[in-house]
């Protein structure tokens, strides 16, 4: 027991060994985790495209332009394009008054069109628009039918869309036989159309149909049903001559995301803006 106290303590010394060298840091983290994010952001805008119209995809366009002009003219300059945008026929960019249908250059002027009579023109087809839908607090149309209804006012005119919902539909299934909602609609149109005296174009559109049928009918389809609108509304008393355009455009223009989808079976009954 008296030799207890020279025996010298015990001293227990822990070493930690990183083998490999360790991964230095979590730096490769941080870059993976921002390639993944840009990847989904690009796949997620390709479904975007994908699942959008054209239309869309322009008003998404037009909202993004900037709104602040940098000088009198659109491109802001006096080169090549003499101030006009490159995109000024095939756009609406809110850049000031360059060379678009909303702000004609001087030279489009020249032709009988400017702005004061563009503005005229959208003021009167906005009325034919409120009148169709009712957003001044009256319409012509019965709210079931109002369902069936979309309107735009674009650079072409007034678009007024008419289409299948799952409730009803505009003709006989596979026919271009009008139900009694469309000689309703044909009508009302008529009648409402009767305040400007804008020329119009009918275009009739259908929803895909599987590929493997040999003898596809979407063109033919649509272009019959454009027609069968056409005398719909001639024998509601509307003057023959203001049409001037009676097409078909098969599947080609969905305005929904599944292109079988009977929301796609519809007409465009377009006011067109008068070009001068």
């Amino acid at each position: 027991m008296a030799g207890q106290g020279n025996v010298a303590p015990v001293i227990i010394k822990k070493v930690k060994k990183v083998s490999g060298g360790g991964h230095h840091g979590g730096a490769w983290k941080v870059a993976y985790a921002d390639f993944v994010t840009a990847m989904m952001a690009f796949f997620l805008l390709m479904w975007l495209l994908n699942a959008t119209t054209e239309q869309q995809r322009k008003g998404l366009a037009d909202y993004f332009a900037p709104t602040i002009a940098i000088s009198p003219v659109s491109g802001g300059g006096d080169g090549a394009f003499g101030g006009e945008s490159v995109f000024s026929e095939i756009a609406t960019p809110q850049v000031g008054t360059g060379a678009t249908s909303a702000n004609p250059t001087q030279e489009a002027q020249a032709s009988g069109r400017n702005d004061r009579e563009f503005d005229e023109e959208t003021a009167e087809l906005r009325q034919v628009e409120e009148m169709l839908v009712g957003k001044a607090g009256e319409s012509d149309v019965h709210p079931e039918i109002l369902k069936h209804i979309v309107t735009r006012v674009t650079d072409e005119g007034l678009v007024i869309e008419l289409f299948d919902n799952e409730d009803a539909t505009l003709f006989v299934e596979e026919t271009t036989v009008p139900r009694n909602l469309l000689v309703q609609l044909a009508g009302m149109l008529v009648r409402v159309s009767a305040l400007v005296d804008n020329k119009i174009a009918v275009e009739g559109h259908v929803h895909a149909r599987p590929l493997v049928l040999n003898d596809n009918p979407v063109w033919t389809l649509s272009s019959d049903r454009a027609e069968a609108m056409r005398q719909l509304m001639t024998g509601s008393g509307l003057d023959y001559d203001r049409i001037v355009r009676v097409t078909g455009h098969a599947d080609r223009e969905i305005a929904v995301r599944n292109p079988m989808s009977p929301r796609n079976n519809r007409l465009e009954i377009i006011l067109l803006r008068d070009n001068g």
